[in-house]
């Protein structure tokens, strides 16, 4: 048996949110199920330690309700609460809860100090998923959580894992705002990782393989911008995610687009083929299968359109053989 995750969201940097002795709930849709879970907590852009009083996992009923008696408490290294130091992750004891495959999990985390706007949350912005913060007040036991705001951001919940036979593996979707699903409808999991789970998941006796998106909207492979870029949080987002076999990279457009015209982060086609390069060498050196996902076309784009240039165009189509020039490998 070995930890596969089963949901995972990437850590970026929140801003315009604070909170005070709160609990939050937040709810997952899992990939592969179990009965032996446990849940991430990154304090990855904190700027001083994170208190965490209690937590807890359970199966979400409907809205921010917990089904009952599936409300397990969390533990870490044997206590009731933790504290993570500013920069790091903390990884809760396992617990035994019946959670079968592409279910919701809620799970409620009371920070019992204030975190103020300065303080940096660690989160994720654009999850596209109701999510919920309680008046002040420690209801991480409680089944109906007394809701003051709801939130389309998932705060500092990063992951969730389940005990699977060894032959389970997991893939890593790694991307921009494609992979992450902007625009997708709220709360209905229609992004394309959400449908590649659903599509695992039907399969009849084949290979389980679990699904976790580490996609960023407004992501680059080569410049920050919206979250660390792709060459930085590789390690983070991939190689470390428990049980990963296979990623399927997703990501450039925002390089090519150079949304904010800085003529300092205009690339060009060979230092695209480099990253790219770089991502599947990394891949290989951890044993991972890897898969590069097609750049689609930007011209006629509605979200924010103007960004096209047939040199841009051109500089895309010149970076496809980016995973081609790699070494080959059989693993």
């Amino acid at each position: 048996m070995h930890w596969v995750g089963t949901w995972a969201t990437t850590p970026d940097p929140m801003e315009g949110v604070a909170l005070a002795g709160q609990t939050l709930r937040m709810i997952t849709r899992i990939s592969i199920g179990g009965d032996c879970l446990r849940v991430r907590i990154s304090n990855a852009y904190g700027d001083r330690d994170l208190v965490i009083g209690a937590a807890r996992l359970g199966l979400r009923d409907a809205g921010a309700s917990v089904a009952p008696d599936s409300n397990r408490a969390l533990t870490f290294n044997g206590s009731a609460s933790t504290t993570i130091p500013a920069g790091a992750l903390a990884v809760s004891d396992p617990v035994t809860l019946d959670a079968p495959p592409l279910s919701d999990l809620a799970v409620s985390v009371y920070l019992p100090g204030d975190l103020p706007e300065r303080f940096r949350l660690t989160g994720h912005s654009n999850a596209h998923q109701s999510n919920y913060i309680s008046r002040p007040g420690d209801f991480t036991a409680e089944p109906a959580l007394p809701v003051q705001q709801d939130t389309e951001a998932f705060l500092f919940v990063s992951g969730v894992d389940v005990l699977a036979p060894r032959e389970v593996g997991g893939i890593v979707a790694f991307g921009d705002s494609l992979t992450e699903g902007n625009l997708s409808e709220l709360d209905a999991n229609h992004r394309w990782p959400d449908q590649l789970a659903r599509r695992f998941a039907a399969r009849q006796g084949a290979r389980q393989l679990g699904v976790v998106n580490q996609g960023i909207g407004g992501n680059r492979l080569l410049h920050d911008r919206r979250g660390d870029n792709g060459l930085r949080r590789f390690d983070r987002d991939v190689l470390a995610q428990p049980g990963v076999t296979h990623v399927i990279v997703l990501i450039g457009i925002n390089d090519l687009r150079n949304s904010h015209a800085d003529p300092a982060e205009e690339v060009t086609a060979s230092e695209m083929i480099a990253g790219l390069h770089q991502l599947v060498e990394r891949a290989h050196s951890s044993g991972l299968k890897i898969f590069g996902g097609t750049l689609i076309p930007w011209e006629h784009e509605t979200f924010r359109g103007g960004f096209y240039t047939p040199s841009a165009k051109q500089r895309g189509r010149r970076s496809t053989p980016g995973f081609a020039t790699a070494a080959p490998s059989t693993r």
